[in-house]
């Protein structure tokens, strides 16, 4: 029998510590969660290791450092509404319920999103809606945000997001260039972003978030 417990333990000591991540409710939320309750089942035995989960079709489950570098970043109040876009079977949702008011979880592959709703309930997430629809295309009627999260690559991000996230809010992006990723913290003032760099991390860029070629005739 497979003591996950334990290695959820290790995965906070040797991941998420020693990453400089070490606000109380960022490590108490990623103690908290069973992380092998939101993969698919014949990840289980994988769900802790430090890298990226595939869960096909260039979909991961980032590695435990990427997401609590993000949300330590974010420094998520207790009263505010966060988006977390691409939330593929709820793990960050859950981990993010922790902190916030409430959780808008989107995800467009269907399958995924009906286990994530079941697996949030199961973990007794009340305070996490999942929104069945494309990732590029936000969750408009839930919002505006006060933070808002993407939980893959992006070479660009769809002004539509943008115009969903609350002036004074942040959102937090991993910018691929090539095999090469950066996170960047992006807060909105009067109406214009404000990019900052954050740490370096990799994962695929998600469908609808590439760059967007401008033809010339």
């Amino acid at each position: 029998m497979t003591d996950f417990s334990a290695r959820r333990t290790m995965m906070v000591d040797t991941q998420v510590r020693p990453s400089d991540v070490t606000k109380f409710p960022i490590i108490d939320a990623m103690l908290s969660v069973q992380r092998e309750d939101f993969v698919p089942s014949q990840k289980r035995e994988a769900a802790y290791m430090g890298e990226n989960l595939g869960l096909g079709d260039g979909r991961v489950l980032l590695e435990p450092r990427t997401l609590a570098k993000m949300l330590d970043a974010l420094d998520i109040g207790q009263d505010e509404l966060v988006l977390d876009i691409g939330a593929a079977y709820g793990y960050s949702a859950a981990v993010i319920a922790h902190m916030a008011v409430a959780v808008v979880a989107l995800e467009e592959d269907a399958d995924m999103a009906r286990d994530a709703e079941e697996g949030l309930m199961s973990a007794g997430m009340d305070n996490v809606i999942v929104q069945a629809g494309p990732l590029s295309e936000g969750a408009a009627e839930h919002g505006p945000y006060d933070v808002i999260l993407v939980q893959g690559g992006v070479s660009e991000v769809p002004d539509q997001i943008i115009d969903q996230l609350k002036d004074g809010g942040r959102i937090a992006c991993l910018f691929m260039d090539g095999a090469l990723g950066k996170v960047r913290i992006g807060y909105k003032l009067d109406s214009r972003m404000n990019w900052r760099r954050s740490f370096n991390a990799a994962a695929p860029v998600l469908a609808g978030f590439e760059k967007q070629v401008a033809f010339e005739f």
